[in-house]
């Protein structure tokens, strides 16, 4: 189940395609009402593949681990972050297009999304969820410093790069909790601007 905005396809899929990714979604939706329904550790893998209409073993083809039923886009995800810095505004900072990615796309239970807030409270209810959903976010700690040192003209290992990436991607985790999240997030991105501004001007 999506709780994202998605990028446009960059092309249109074959007919084998189209057919994966339906079934992908089929059996994600049905694992996600499962979940909010009743709870994350009272459904099984069975009733999420009778509920979805296919066997056990095509829902384990395109979802090797349970966890992986709630968070289905990862390399969605990644595109819109690296987006995020690569196609910033004129004049708007590293930092800034991190924050307003991290407000968009992290942080919608907080602006009445009810739908992303209940999907959010499954999230943060389960520890095997809320674990494996912020090592899915880390896992692009890589791919986003490579691309602050494209944007930022420092050279590709340098660890205030991957500094400010695991640090973005930590920020809406640390805010969730906050009896103001998007205050705490803008707060956390501000102490990460002010720094990097320091670093590298004007980037």
């Amino acid at each position: 189940m999506s709780q994202i905005d998605l990028p446009a396809p960059a092309a249109p899929m074959g007919r084998r395609e189209r057919k994966k990714a339906a079934t992908r979604k089929a059996i994600s939706d049905a694992a996600v009402r499962l979940f909010l329904e009743r709870g994350y550790d009272d459904v099984g893998i069975r009733e999420i593949a009778d509920a979805a209409d296919v066997s056990t073993t095509t829902l384990f083809k395109h979802f090797p681990v349970k966890e992986a039923l709630v968070f289905d886009e990862e390399a969605d995800q990644e595109a819109l972050l690296l987006a995020a810095v690569r196609e910033r505004p004129p004049g708007e900072s590293i930092p800034g297009a991190l924050r307003d990615h991290a407000l968009r796309h992290r942080m919608r239970f907080a602006d009445g999304d009810t739908d992303f807030a209940a999907f959010s409270d499954l999230v943060d209810g389960t520890p095997a969820l809320r674990d494996y959903v912020q090592a899915i976010w880390l896992r692009h700690t890589d791919a986003l410093a490579q691309v602050i040192a494209e944007e930022s003209g420092l050279p590709a290992h340098d660890p205030a790069c991957k500094a400010l990436a695991h640090f973005a991607l930590e920020a809406p985790r640390i805010a969730r909790d906050h009896e103001d999240p998007r205050q705490a997030v803008i707060r956390a991105f501000g102490l990460l601007e002010g720094g990097w501004g320091v670093l590298v001007p004007n980037r």
